[in-house]
C-alpha cells in the first residue's frame, strides 16, 4: 500500500513542504480550482514526484469528505499539508471565517478520522493570529473545541463582533492554532501528530496581493522594521514543515511555530507597537 501525502492548496508554501517530504510517496494535490491543481501538479511531476490532483472546497464538509475518500483509495494517508485559505484583501469577513476557520476545522476533523499511525499534519496559519489581543480562557476553549458545524455560531464570531476582514483573519488564524492544539489530543490517540506554522510575509502570489492592496504600505513597513529586515521565502517555511512532519519532529505536536522575521516581536515590543 502506498503512503499518501495530501496537499490542500496549490500555493508556493504547500508545494515547498511537499517537495521535502513527498519523495517516494503519492502526492494528492487538491485545490478549489482544477487549473491551479493541474499547474502545481505539473511542476511537482516534472520534478520527479508522483502526483494526482483533485478539486476541494474546504468550506464544504461533503467536498472535504470526498477528498478523504479519494486519498484513502490511493493508499495510507501519512501526511496532510493544509495550506488553503483566503487573505484579508481577497475576501469578506464571512468568507474568511468560513474558509480559514471553519474549513480548517473540517479538514482536521475529517482527516483526523483516517490519518495513519505515525502520520503528521501541518496547518499553515499566520503571524496575524499572534497580533490579536489575548482572548478569555472560555473563548480560547470555544475556538479550540466547538464542533465544526457549530463553530460559526459562536458569539465571538457574530457580525457585530467582527470588525473587518483583517480582524476576521486574525481570529481565524488564532483559532487555527488553538484548534490544532486540541486536535493533537485526538490525533495522538491514532499515533499521529498535528502542528501549525504561522508564517509572516512570505513572497508568494497571495503576499503580492497584500503588498499591492490597501494595507500594502503597512506590510512594507513591517518588513523594513522587522529584526530580519526582509520577507521570507516558501523554501524557508518548507524547511520547518519538513521538520514537523519528519522523523526528527516526532516529539512535536499541538504546537504553533511563528516564523515572521521578528515582525510580531517588533509589534509587541518594538517600533511596530500600536500607539
Amino acid at each position: 500500500m502506498k503512503n499518501v501525502i495530501v496537499l490542500i492548496g496549490a500555493g508556493s508554501i504547500g508545494q515547498a513542504i511537499a517537495r521535502r517530504i513527498g519523495a517516494g510517496k503519492q502526492i494528492l494535490l487538491a485545490d478549489l480550482r482544477q487549473e491551479n491543481a493541474n499547474a502545481a501538479g505539473k511542476v511537482l511531476s516534472d520534478a520527479g514526484f508522483e502526483v494526482s490532483t483533485a478539486i476541494v472546497d474546504v468550506s464544504s464538509r461533503k467536498s472535504v469528505h470526498a477528498l478523504v475518500q479519494t486519498a484513502t483509495a490511493l493508499g495510507s494517508v501519512t501526511g496532510v499539508i493544509h495550506a488553503a485559505g483566503v487573505s484579508p484583501s481577497q475576501a469578506s469577513p464571512e468568507t474568511i471565517l468560513k474558509v480559514d476557520l471553519y474549513g480548517t476545522a473540517l479538514v482536521l476533523e475529517e482527516f483526523g478520522n483516517i490519518i495513519a499511525n505515525g502520520g503528521a499534519c501541518v496547518v499553515i496559519a499566520s503571524q496575524s493570529g499572534h497580533r490579536l489581543p489575548a482572548l478569555t480562557p472560555t473563548q480560547n476553549k470555544a475556538l479550540a473545541t466547538t464542533p465544526a458545524e457549530e463553530l460559526l455560531a459562536l458569539p465571538i464570531l457574530h457580525s457585530d463582533s467582527i470588525k473587518d476582514s483583517l480582524y476576521a483573519y486574525q481570529v481565524s488564524k488564532r483559532g487555527n492554532s488553538l484548534r490544532v492544539m486540541a486536535e493533537a489530543v485526538r490525533w495522538g490517540k491514532r499515533g499521529a501528530r498535528v502542528n501549525t506554522i504561522s508564517p509572516g510575509i512570505i513572497i508568494t502570489p497571495l503576499a503580492k496581493d497584500e503588498l499591492t492592496g490597501p494595507r500594502g504600505a503597512g506590510y512594507k513597513r513591517m518588513i523594513e522594521i522587522s529584526p530580519a529586515g526582509r520577507a521570507g521565502t516558501p523554501d524557508e517555511v518548507g524547511t520547518v514543515g519538513a521538520l514537523l512532519m519528519g522523523p526528527e519532529g516526532t516529539f512535536i505536536t499541538g504546537s504553533d511555530f511563528l516564523m515572521d522575521g521578528g515582525v510580531t516581536a517588533a509589534y509587541w515590543y518594538g517600533e511596530l507597537a500600536p500607539k
